[in-house]
């Protein structure tokens, strides 16, 4: 009996091993094509805040990548404003995030047309109700107009908070401003409540150029989408003024 149990053990143990193995070797097998189809995704993010989830939707993957290389261009800057001899590659959002918002390093995605540039993007990221919500941000070259955004999540709930990854959230952020009309810095704001969703929800607010219907049952994650935006905005701030100085001295 005795020596049963040692042969069960054995074969456990060695059964646990090659387990482990395959595993493994099934991990690095996959991970350059999984770290692509991130590169990939976030490529049809940044794209999507400007061009629009169907327009994106319906191109294919060689015609998202042309357009990428020919439109987008990544770059890095640091609190002040001053571009960063290094790429957005190099970073990781999360880990910036952690920083104090003096020390993070930003990434930046400038978007350029024949008449020159056109939009702005930012990564954001932040908190919501179970776990981080992050997000890209596209800005008309004025640097205060929100031309479009896109938000994704790890764990918000389905239906509720899990809603701010739909068109029907984000497009009632387009057109919004960032400043007010002195010029300071105030972000957008998602409300609490909820005033009918879809375009009631729109025109609820369309005299509201710092604030957007909220979500029903979600008010956390609406907490944390507003906790995103105004850290990051504060966070790109002295960039967006930067671009503002060489504007005025090159008119």
């Amino acid at each position: 009996m005795q020596r049963s149990n040692s042969y069960i053990f054995t074969f456990v143990v060695a059964l646990t091993m090659t387990c482990a193995v395959l595993l493994s070797l099934t991990y690095e097998s996959l991970k350059d094509k999984q770290a692509a189809n991130v590169a990939f995704e976030k490529r049809q993010f940044i794209l999507t805040t400007f061009m629009g989830a169907a327009a994106v939707g319906a191109m294919k993957p060689e015609e998202v990548n042309k357009v990428y290389d020919e439109k987008v261009k990544a770059s890095v800057v640091d609190f002040n404003g001053k571009a960063l001899d290094m790429q957005p590659d190099e970073l990781a959002v999360d880990r910036e995030y952690k920083k104090p918002i003096e020390e993070r390093l930003l990434p930046l995605y400038t978007i350029t047309g024949t008449e020159g540039l056109e939009y702005v993007v930012l990564p954001t990221y932040g908190f919501g109700l179970w776990d981080n919500i992050w997000g890209y941000i596209a800005l008309e070259k004025d640097m205060k107009t929100i031309k479009g955004v896109v938000f994704d999540h790890k764990g918000e709930t389905p239906g509720l908070g899990a809603r701010i990854t739909t068109e029907e959230i984000q497009n009632r952020f387009e057109g919004k401003t960032i400043r007010d009309e002195g010029g300071e810095l105030v972000s957008v704001t998602m409300m609490k409540g909820e005033n009918g969703g879809g375009d009631k929800s729109v025109s609820a607010f369309e005299d509201k150029p710092h604030k957007v219907d909220g979500m029903s049952g979600a008010t956390l994650t609406a907490n944390g989408i507003n906790d995103m935006l105004g850290n990051y905005f504060k966070a790109y701030n002295n960039y967006f003024k930067q671009q503002s100085v060489d504007k005025t001295a090159s008119n």
